[in-house]
């Protein structure tokens, strides 16, 4: 089995390269075809746990493994070979095949892109034995002249397995006619035959009032525009890359009977989470930087950080720190998870140079100490008896997974003399705070439980086989027949 291998380039970042890549894992599964996606070079701290070749557990990047699910296949590494996670503007910690590799996280860029290309073309080439077809994804644009000779993730990997390149622009941001066009002009020859098929993506207004540009763009190029996609407000995937806004709830326009501030912090990781919460009928969600912005909210969750000390300093900056003490001291509810949970405790300590130290919000009596080995796994548990108001979690099951550094513990010196103590509920996993609005945890992917959502507000969110479901009848109506 050679697979057909459709690969999904972007003029910019955002132009929804993901999200087309989802939606065509979930088409040609429809078909019922045997299909995997593929990524050789993600960019992103949003990461979820799969397993490994050697029975270890690893991390791929989220949209990859959402892929996975969209095309009915096991999430694997070899989707992801190479995932780096920013950790600064200039410094990311770079993941091969699911683990951490110091020696190329402290290469130079180009330096590192050429070693690991090897490496990248021996997963994609099992997945293409595997499979029918393998839908490709590349990264930013396929144009960027100053990094195209050290290229692993856009045309090195299209010429590797003579790719069905399809080209997506954003329509929406305006421009997309010059956006087409100048990429596919700054490609070389042989690599400008790759492209298939222009997509225009998150249309808004009347189609045919886009003539005779799609005639004109294929005169001058030779390739056509074979899909023009509708804005897809509320269609039930994550963004990968960026906070989300109130058009991609489903509650936008109802009543409101609860906020949820989520802080922003600048190395802000696994926000995808959150999704699940935008599709809760009543539910806003609010991504704040300021204390204006969680003045009158019901919830504020600290999330992940790829880094903590930093971000929790940012916070600092921002006037975030004090805004959240008080808002846990009305007794309203305060979640923290994974770096979160790190920062409303007491300390953060750093002996080996893994993130930095740090005095904590001392919301929570902890203290957490960085290891150089990173937790990697997945995660099943039973809620155990909360206090009110997080009540209603008592006794649910949730499934996550874990991703951390930090090893933190109860420290009972930190909470003497305390009239209601902190609790462990879960060692190592959850804490409650004498103040019991205050919760903790390292479960990623809480929300993500429908048992969860539902005891927290009674309604159900769509299933993600129900959103694969929309996005496979969607292809089949935006791209021209024989296009794909």
């Amino acid at each position: 089995m050679t697979a057909r291998c459709i690969m999904v380039l972007g003029t910019s970042s955002g132009a929804g390269k993901s999200w087309v890549a989802t939606a065509l894992c979930a088409y040609y599964r429809s078909q019922g075809l045997k299909v995997a996606p593929f990524k050789a070079q993600n960019m992103s701290n949003n990461a979820r746990v799969v397993s490994t070749p050697d029975g270890q557990w690893g991390e791929i990047g989220t949209a990859q493994y959402l892929q996975a699910l969209a095309a009915g296949a096991v999430p694997d590494v070899r989707m992801n070979p190479l995932l780096l996670k920013p950790e600064a503007d200039t410094r990311s910690q770079v993941v091969l095949f699911g683990q951490v590799n110091d020696e190329l996280s402290a290469m130079p860029w180009r330096g590192r892109s050429l070693k690991v290309w090897p490496q990248i073309a021996q997963a994609l080439d099992e997945l293409r034995a595997e499979n029918d077809v393998v839908v490709i994804e590349g990264a930013g644009s396929p144009a960027e002249i100053n990094l195209h000779a050290s290229d692993v993730v856009n045309m090195r990997v299209a010429k590797h397995c003579n790719a069905h390149c399809l080209l997506v622009s954003d329509i929406d941001r305006g421009g997309a006619f010059a956006h087409l066009y100048g990429t596919w002009a700054l490609l070389p020859e042989d690599e400008q035959k790759l492209i298939k098929g222009f997509v225009l993506n998150k249309f808004r207004g009347d189609a045919s009032l886009l003539a005779p540009a799609p005639q004109l763009l294929e005169e001058k190029t030779g390739i056509p525009t074979v899909a023009c996609i509708p804005m897809q407000f509320a269609h039930g995937l994550p963004e990968e890359d960026g906070v989300f806004d109130d058009r991609g709830s489903t509650g936008a326009g109802q009543a409101i009977h609860t906020t949820i501030a989520i802080i922003a912090y600048p190395r802000i990781s696994n926000l995808d989470e959150f999704q699940p919460l935008m599709q809760v009928p009543g539910v806003r969600v609010v991504w704040a930087r300021s204390p204006s912005q969680i003045a009158d909210a019901d919830w504020v969750i600290l999330p992940g950080s790829k880094a903590t000390a930093a971000d929790l300093s940012w916070m600092r900056t921002q006037g975030l720190d004090a805004a959240i003490v008080a808002h846990a001291s009305e007794g309203r509810r305060v979640l923290g998870i994974c770096g979160g949970l790190q920062m409303l405790g007491e300390a953060l300590i750093d002996l080996h140079g893994v993130d930095g130290n740090a005095a904590g919000l001392g919301l929570l009596p902890l203290a957490t100490l960085f290891a150089q080995e990173k937790t990697v796994q997945p995660t099943t548990l039973t809620l155990p008896e909360l206090q009110a108001p997080w009540n209603g979690l008592s006794r649910v099951q949730a499934r996550g997974y874990e991703i951390h550094h930090g090893q933190t513990e109860l420290r009972a010196d930190m909470q003497a003399g305390a009239e209601q103590p902190a609790k462990e509920l879960l060692p190592g996993m959850l804490w409650q705070g004498g103040n019991p609005a205050v919760v903790g945890t390292y479960l990623h992917g809480l929300f993500e439980n429908a048992e969860v959502i539902h005891a927290l507000f009674g309604h159900d969110a769509p299933s993600l086989e129900q959103v694969f479901a929309r996005l496979a009848q969607g292809v089949g109506q935006w791209f021209e027949a024989g296009s794909l």
